[in-house]
């Protein structure tokens, strides 16, 4: 029921736009989904979360009709950054809509998870908050030691309770639980020690570690890989809508509330400052 809604939630927004924002193309047995947003730093608002949550449905329709044709699935983000996280305008204008993007996000990242295929991220830069929940969310990341990786939620009154049970997934129980509370970022390099990534190159060779890495999970039987995932799913505990929605509500109860709202406020005009200062000092 949960992919349907992702399927026919698309009616309510203009395609055009979506397109835009998230690209999907097939390539000799991978698809890569990009999403498109550099200006913004591919920070996840409303359309951008629906054009992802699309590209996702139609990949896991292709595989059923066709389950040969994609063998891998690639996440990208267009320019300097993977993804930012969730849209810090849109958290302070209205936190209404902004407690829908998280369930819609929420939801987004378990039918991610549920494709029966490898999935990679490539984290070319900065992957923070939600851009990191996708980043752990794939069966493989790919970065390089400068990209700059975290959960920096708690540091401005959010819960990152969408991401959690993800991190949970990736790095276990105890180290999850130190990340989360801690907050703050670290870099590519650390990032690959402690587990949030799988890979970790030299920015120039990033494409092709990733090119590697497809490479290899296509010479693995089709059948093979998608008993495999489910499996994998069914063990960890993936496949539980319930902890998805739960997640979402409580993200979306506490980003509600004056502490997060008066954080972020603050966050967004430090943001607008430093815009309009740097002309200045120019």
């Amino acid at each position: 029921m949960w992919r349907a809604a992702l399927l026919i939630e698309p009616c309510l927004r203009t395609l055009a736009n979506m397109e835009d924002l998230v690209q999907l193309s097939i390539n000799q047995g991978c698809a890569t989904i990009t999403l498109h947003r550099p200006e913004a730093r591919n920070a996840l608002n409303h359309p951008l979360i629906q054009g992802l949550a699309d590209c996702i449905g139609r990949v896991a329709a292709h595989i059923e009709k066709t389950p040969t044709d994609i063998r891998v699935l690639v996440i990208a983000g267009e320019g300097k950054s993977f993804c930012a996280g969730m849209d810090l305008k849109a958290v302070l204008h209205d936190p209404v809509q902004m407690g829908d993007m998280l369930r819609l996000f929420s939801l987004t990242l378990l039918a991610l998870r549920q494709l029966p295929v490898p999935t990679i991220a490539r984290v070319q830069g900065a992957a923070i908050g939600g851009g990191c929940g996708i980043v752990v969310v794939c069966d493989f990341a790919v970065t390089h030691p400068e990209s700059k990786l975290g959960y920096p939620e708690v540091d401005l009154g959010v819960c990152p309770a969408v991401v959690a049970p993800w991190l949970v997934k990736k790095i276990g129980a105890g180290p999850a639980r130190a990340m989360l509370l801690a907050g703050g970022t670290m870099s590519g390099a650390e990032g690959f020690s402690r587990g949030i990534v799988t890979h970790c190159a030299q920015a120039d060779q990033l494409d092709g570690a990733v090119a590697t890495l497809v490479a290899r999970l296509l010479t693995g039987g089709p059948h093979a890989l998608a008993c495999t995932k489910k499996m994998l799913n069914e063990l960890d505990g993936s496949n539980d809508q319930r902890v998805a929605r739960d997640a979402a509500e409580l993200s979306a109860r506490v980003i509600a509330g004056p502490e997060a709202q008066a954080h972020l406020a603050l966050q967004l005009a430090d943001q607008l400052a430093r815009q309009f200062q740097a002309p200045q000092e120019r």
